[in-house]
């Protein structure tokens, strides 16, 4: 035993151990038969076997022996037959490895095999036929198939028997390769005639003990005269085959040549071996004696072949001779790379030249190409370290860093010397456990952080982060806020950091005016053991915010102070009369301020400085100018949203003092003036509410009235007084409406016989009225040189289409002038106009029938409205008019019929005599019109006064 020792370091050793151990046991032993003690050949301990975890590595799939251990012996595993193994081959043996971990070692273990005689003789054939002419001469030979014998040594076939020997004799010859021809020589000539037929035994006995024997029938037909054998050109043909040569492959081709002639002369060639697998790889042709390939040729299984051809005639001679075939290897086998020991996981501090894989290589191929060479890939700490024949060890070159590389994929790759080249290759993953060698590292060597004033207690500021290179416990950081203070307070008091997130809380509402910055430590640790640190400093800013209105400084605000500034009558245009002066305790742009007058009583007399506060005359002052000026200034800050401040500034114009103290008591009066001011406003909504309801009341009220009224007049079958739409009149008052036609109709009591006629503009219609109301007249027309304008913007509206006329009511006549240029004149029925009567201004369109209560509501409105305004303006002697429909209504608009006519609100009824129907209708519109007080948005027209009765209608107006 030789023995390599290799010590690596304090923390792992490997020995590398060199050693040949043999046994020699018999084949077919039982199971669990003892082979060896391989603990005490080997020098070891049976506890160094399980601590080592021995065990047996073999290059093939099966295992024939088996490792015991406990007991540190090796036992039969399963049945071995020595001639499955190794057939003829001697001596027969198995080799293997056991392999030791911790440290690893390793021992080879020769086992050979030695045979029994447990196999007999046997023959390929059970019988054999010749035909041998009788005139075949003493002497001729007769090849005999051989018997083959499995077993090896004294076991293997030794000796022929031939029976009976009456005629032929047995001759065995031996040959410089070990093999046994046997021929049957004839010693005694045939005789056909006496015996036709012959019957031989051969037996073939081997040298065991007990021997063993087989054997093979001879069947002899005895033939006429052939006294010519056949013979080959050569006894023994050699040539080369390459393996896995296709089928049909020619190898070589035998001649064997007889000198008979006929049929005595012609040859066959057969293939004679036996045992072996040549008539599996090899054929020959019977005729023509030529060799080809038939089965798969492997120079890993032979690497020569013996081929043993028979030639024979007709006569029943024959010859024979051997070919041999020697096979050419051919790089057809990939180098097998076997994993013997590996180690999965390596920690990342292991030393150099650590094994932590052991590989076996195999190639079956021979010479060149069974050559392998191996490599793994570049830029991996690691290499490969030849121990042995075909045996790698995979150990460290450099020093391991996990956080560099996690894993490793080793690729070991192996290729042999052969053209071409064969190579496999294998990966090998291993995983480099973590060792905690780097601390936390925050993403910032420092921080800052901006928070605005006035925050919320738990407001989340922001976030350190620190990363840890290690793996899992090992990189688990967890951040702490190291003790310090804040202007002698505890830092924790102002923020606190989160464990494991490393967010940063606000623990207190901050104010930047007690404080602007303030700074602290955070140290961030991982979960390793030891555990590692490392920390960071982090400043806040506190941000301000616009929470601090301006502050005035000056002119002081106080209660008994009247008068504050004094600008002499004399001063010029730019004379500074005070400064404003504020601060604000905010910064930046929450704290630039600018100064503008709020209230001031002449805004041309006063300015003041945008920037800088100062209040100055902007013109010269005048004698004109009040002494007492009370100025309000308001400051305000640039923040978002800003703050301001209001200050008054008492400004008194005045060359001196006395002149100001006779201007006191006006201050006093105004100041009392202002403290009355609320409370007329109060007085004054008060009024206007009571108004407000007491009209809701008469609106309701009239609009029951009405209804009753308007369902009278509706069984009744009387017209009632038109209404008009709210578009219906002007837009501007003035009594005409822009760019409208006007009609004349002329109709009679019979409508086909009225006229039509286009009439003029309305803008050309005018309001004649009494001289004593010239006032009057020359303000509607000023009014209506407005309306004449192209450009106006009061909007025309076609007439309402729904007004309609029945036939029991037909109006009276009426004026010329209608709103929207219509007028409608009603002559009787013999075609003489009316003179005299009244005129009414009406639509376009059929009278309603009946209008609604809504309609009738706003008419009596409107007339309500219109009754009040003329009393006031028109005088005792006003005459008819001729005018478009205004919207402030008068009487004379109020329509007068012909016909009987019922009026609303009016037991009255009028005639066709025009002073009965000026009386009936005041009467009539005096009891139907609410009080002077109500009024409405839209009213009706009223209807014109007669020449007769104008003045009379006048006075009832007035009154």
């Amino acid at each position: 035993m030789i023995g390599q020792v290799l010590l690596l370091g304090p923390l792992l050793f490997v020995v590398t151990v060199v050693a040949q151990v043999s046994y020699t046991i018999p084949e077919e032993k039982a199971k669990g038969s003892l082979v060896g003690n391989i603990a005490h050949d080997l020098g070891l301990s049976t506890k160094r076997l399980v601590s080592g975890k021995a065990r047996i590595f073999t290059r093939g799939s099966d295992e024939y022996v088996e490792l015991n251990r406990e007991r540190g012996v090796l036992l039969v595993k399963g049945r071995i037959d020595r001639e499955a193994l190794c057939k003829k081959t001697t001596p027969c043996a198995l080799d293997f490895q056991i392999i030791l971990e911790n440290p690893m070692e390793f021992y080879t273990v020769t086992v050979q095999i030695t045979d029994i005689n447990d196999n007999a003789p046997t023959f390929d054939k059970s019988e054999m036929k010749f035909k041998i002419s009788e005139a075949a001469l003493t002497g001729a030979k007769f090849v005999l198939e051989r018997a083959g014998d499995l077993d090896v040594g004294v076991n293997d076939l030794k000796t022929y028997e031939l029976k009976p020997t009456d005629n032929f004799a047995l001759k065995v010859h031996n040959n410089a390769d070990g093999n046994r021809n046997i021929e049957m020589v004839l010693q005694k000539p045939l005789d056909r005639e006496k015996q036709e037929e012959m019957s031989l035994v051969l037996t073939a006995v081997d040298g065991g003990d007990p021997p063993m024997s087989g054997t093979m029938m001879i069947l002899i037909t005895v033939l006429d005269a052939n006294d010519n054998a056949p013979v080959f050109t050569q006894s023994t043909y050699r040539t080369t085959v390459t393996e896995n040569s296709p089928k049909g492959t020619v190898v070589a081709t035998v001649t064997a040549t007889d000198a008979d002639q006929g049929s005595n002369s012609k040859i066959k060639y057969s293939i004679t071996n036996t045992l072996d697998n040549v008539r599996n790889i090899f054929k020959v042709n019977d005729e023509t004696g030529m060799i080809s390939v038939t089965g798969n040729i492997d120079f890993e299984e032979s690497r020569n072949y013996q081929i043993n051809i028979l030639a024979s005639d007709e006569g029943g001679f024959t010859d024979s001779c051997k070919v041999v075939v020697e096979v050419q290897d051919k790089n057809d086998n990939r180098p097998e790379i076997n994993i013997m020991s590996k180690s999965n996981v390596v920690s990342e501090d292991v030393k150099s030249d650590t094994i932590v894989t052991m590989i076996n290589i195999e190639d079956k191929d021979f010479g060149e190409n069974g050559k392998v060479q191996c490599f793994i890939s570049d830029h991996v700490p690691f290499h490969l370290k030849s121990s042995t024949n075909n045996f790698y060890s995979l150990v460290t070159d450099s020093e391991l860093d996990r956080e560099r590389a996690s894993e490793y994929n080793i690729t070991v790759s192996c290729s042999d010397e052969g053209v071409p080249s064969l190579s496999s290759s294998v990966t090998l993953t291993l995983q480099i456990s973590d060792v905690n060698d780097n601390a936390p590292v925050f993403e910032r060597s420092s921080y800052e952080a901006y928070i605005v004033e006035n925050n919320t207690p738990g407001l989340s500021v922001f976030t350190v982060k620190a990363r840890d290179a290690d793996w899992n416990q090992n990189a688990r950081v967890s951040y702490i806020l190291e003790d310090s203070s804040v202007n002698g307070v505890p830092v924790s008091s102002y923020v606190s950091v989160s464990a494991d997130s490393g967010v940063i809380h606000a623990v207190r509402s901050f104010d930047y005016e007690q404080i602007k910055d303030f700074q602290f430590r955070v140290k961030a640790q991982d979960g390793g053991s030891p555990p590692l640190s490392s920390n960071v400093t982090v400043k806040i800013l506190i941000q301000d915010q616009n929470d601090n209105p301006p502050q005035v400084l000056y002119p002081v605000q106080t209660g008994g102070s009247v008068v504050g500034e004094m600008v002499p009558r004399s001063a010029d245009v730019g004379y500074l009369v005070s400064k404003v002066v504020a601060v604000d305790v905010d910064s930046g742009q929450n704290a630039w301020l600018s100064y503008k007058l709020q209230k001031v009583p002449d805004r041309a007399l006063f300015e003041v400085g945008l920037q800088n506060g100062e209040i100055r005359t902007i013109r010269q002052v005048t004698d004109k100018d009040p002494v007492n000026q009370k100025l309000t200034v308001i400051v305000e800050d640039n923040g978002q949203p800003s703050r301001s401040a209001t200050v008054i500034v008492n400004v008194a114009v005045a060359d001196s003092f006395s002149e100001v103290l006779s201007e006191v008591p006006d201050f006093k009066h105004d100041k009392e003036y202002n403290d009355n001011l609320t409370f007329y406003l109060v007085l004054a909504l008060a009024v206007v509410s009571f108004l407000f309801i007491t009209c809701l009341v008469v609106i309701i009220s009239v609009k029951i009235y009405r209804w009753r009224q308007s369902r009278i007049l509706y069984h009744s079958g009387l017209p009632v007084i038109p209404y008009y739409p709210p578009r219906y009149s002007d837009t501007m008052g003035t009594g005409t409406l822009p760019h409208v036609q006007n009609y004349e109709v002329y109709r009679t009591t019979d409508s086909r016989k009225s006229d039509f006629q286009f009439g003029k503009a309305g803008s050309q219609n005018v309001l004649f009225m009494d001289p004593c109301c010239t006032d009057t007249i020359q303000r509607k027309l000023n009014e209506k040189s407005i309306l004449d304008e192209p450009d106006s913007p009061v909007e025309q509206k076609p007439p309402n289409n729904d007004w309609r006329f029945t036939q029991g009511q037909r109006p009276g006549p009426s004026g010329p002038h209608m709103p929207y240029g219509t007028h409608i004149r009603w002559t009787p029925k013999n075609g003489k106009r009316a003179t005299g009567g009244p005129e009414v201004a009406m639509g376009t369109g059929p009278w309603p029938q009946p209008p609604t209560e809504a309609e009738q509501l706003q008419a009596l409105m409107a007339a309500a409205n219109e009754v009040s305004e003329a009393t006031a303006t028109l005088g005792p002697g006003t005459m008819g008019l001729s005018t478009r429909y205004s919207p402030q209504f008068t009487l004379q608009h109020v329509p007068d019929y012909r016909q009987n006519v019922y009026i609303p609100g009016s037991t009255a009824t009028l005639t066709s005599n025009p002073q009965q129907q000026q009386a009936t209708a005041q009467q009539a519109t005096q009891q139907a019109l609410p009080p002077p007080q109500a009024t409405a948005q839209v009213e009706p027209p009223k209807a014109a006064q007669t020449p007769a009765s104008k003045k009379k209608s006048a006075k009832k107006e007035k009154k």
